[in-house]
């Protein structure tokens, strides 16, 4: 086995397409000599000359010295065959998602390559054992998992193979590093770890559109400015794709035994059947136009049709809710006069179940979720039957403080607290089942997806107590597994341990 940071280090690249072209650049910035093949004629060629093109552009950006994108050009070399490989030390797989191309592709390798040469597949969805089922050599096989666009995407997934050799993954993580990406050793499972742990994020907020409990605008502005994620679940959706995230959900739900806590709902396959697939179709969730703008997308902000209220009844003794209502200049008052509204801060609850637990007027019960930030939206949430001057006259006054207000229909949980009780538990279940190291899986959600919290850090965040007790009250609002907080999590919330305490 070679020294993966080696000078004479060569490496070998099969599939010249978007992503075998951004693993090349990165190469190439990492110094090392590359032969890149692809099947298709003038394929490698189309690849190669796309990426000095690229590096032509960072150049002209003065992000890379010209002597030195002409050094970079110079390490690269096209196989007309795969057979033009045989001198590498290391080969990288990238093509498209097909097992028994791939299967022949390794197979084949093992009849050209040495002993020594280390095989990786750059796939995102298959499993690496049965990628290297049909090879002799299983040890020295293991996935390389780059993000799209590979040189703006610095994570990438090393994984471990149930053959897999550890001083293969260490040559993988070391090459990883020499190619500028932060690596993260992973379990070989159905989407390894990034894209298993984003299944919540996406699968919740079909679930409360399916439930008609928000809209996309809604959930999408929810999660933006009140929880600080850069893009709302269904604007991410179009972005990447619903054809794409549609059967990658459904891969990941099926490879983990139907697991009703990675099930997908039916307005995500409605929005794949009608053609709306997102940016790339110019309807997803939202309309877009030809520049992949959203057109006509409605408002998440409610616009009260009430006076502001003047003096609100807390439903119970609540220290935080009692200071956001002092904030907010309102009179609470000792006793229920039976016209003013009736304010509870839930979590986990609707306000159906809160109002049938306090005898509480549901009428005038305004549910406000304070489990997130409300520095510019707060979210409130009113029973079936509710009088809509209720909530309103609280939403006037909020928005008279500067604040936007999202007004959702009956909803354990809310909207912020469903979604991210959900990445959270998702985040330990990984980590009860060995997918990944917890702060390993911390670090591949926010690097892979932008998320401003790790799992982990997110159910911290939340409080583990508290992340269980709104997971508890969704599995008893709904009658429903897919709730069933993790192993992981139970443990830890009831011995008050740090959700990082090891197994």
């Amino acid at each position: 086995m070679s020294d993966p940071d080696s000078s004479s280090l060569r490496l070998g690249i099969i599939g010249a397409g978007a992503m075998g072209q951004g693993i090349l650049q990165v190469a190439l910035q990492g110094n090392i000599d590359v032969c890149i093949f692809d099947a298709k004629a003038g394929g490698a060629q189309a690849g190669r000359d796309q990426v000095f093109r690229r590096l032509e552009r960072l150049v002209e950006k003065e992000r890379i010295e010209p002597a030195d994108a002409e050094t970079m050009k110079m390490r690269v070399t096209i196989a007309g065959e795969m057979g033009g490989l045989k001198d590498c030390d290391v080969v990288i797989e990238a093509v498209f998602e097909d097992l028994d191309l791939k299967q022949k592709i390794f197979s084949g390798l093992e009849d050209i390559v040495s002993g020594d040469c280390i095989l990786a597949s750059n796939t995102s969805s298959l499993l690496i054992a049965s990628i290297a089922r049909a090879c002799r050599s299983r040890e020295r096989i293991a996935g390389l998992h780059f993000f799209n666009p590979v040189p703006l995407m610095k994570l990438v997934e090393v994984v471990r193979g149930p053959d897999s050799s550890p001083a293969t993954i260490d040559f993988l993580v070391a090459l990883g590093k020499r190619m500028g990406r932060t690596p993260v050793t992973v379990k070989d499972a159905p989407g390894f770890l990034v894209n298993h742990g984003g299944r919540a994020y996406t699968t919740e907020a079909m679930r409360i559109l399916h439930e008609r409990a928000a809209g996309p605008a809604q959930i999408d502005a929810i999660m933006r400015d009140c929880c600080g994620f850069r893009m709302g679940p269904c604007e991410l959706m179009d972005l990447t794709g619903v054809d794409v995230n549609y059967p990658v959900s459904r891969i990941i739900y099926e490879g983990f035994s139907d697991d009703p806590r990675l099930k997908t709902f039916f307005p995500h396959k409605a929005l794949l059947e009608a053609g709306r697939l997102g940016r790339k179709s110019r309807a997803g969730n939202y309309r877009y136009d030809e520049n992949g703008v959203a057109v006509d997308a409605p408002s998440p902000d409610l616009v009260p049709s009430a006076d502001a209220a003047q003096s609100v009844i807390l439903a119970e003794p609540d220290e935080r809710l009692g200071a956001f209502a002092r904030d907010m200049g309102w009179t609470i008052a000792a006793k229920d006069d039976g016209e003013s509204p009736i304010l509870a801060a839930l979590l986990g609850e609707d306000c159906s179940t809160f109002a049938a637990r306090t005898q509480s007027d549901h009428r005038r019960l305004v549910g406000i979720d304070l489990a997130c930030e409300t520095n510019s939206r707060v979210t409130l949430m009113t029973a079936p039957g509710a009088e809509p001057p209720a909530r309103d006259a609280l939403a006037a006054a909020i928005i008279a403080s500067g604040r936007a207000v999202t007004a959702i229909k009956d909803s354990p949980g809310f909207v912020s607290q469903r979604l991210r009780a959900m990445i959270a538990n998702l985040g330990c279940e990984m980590a009860q089942i060995g997918i990944a190291a917890p702060e390993q899986i911390d670090l591949a959600m926010k690097l892979g997806l932008n998320y401003p919290l790790g799992p982990l850090e997110l159910a911290t965040h939340l409080g583990l107590a508290e992340t269980k007790t709104i997971l508890e009250r969704l599995q008893a609002i709904t009658g429903e597994e897919r709730y069933r907080p993790s192993l992981w999590l139970s443990r830890r919330a009831a011995l008050g341990l740090s959700c990082y305490t090891p197994q």
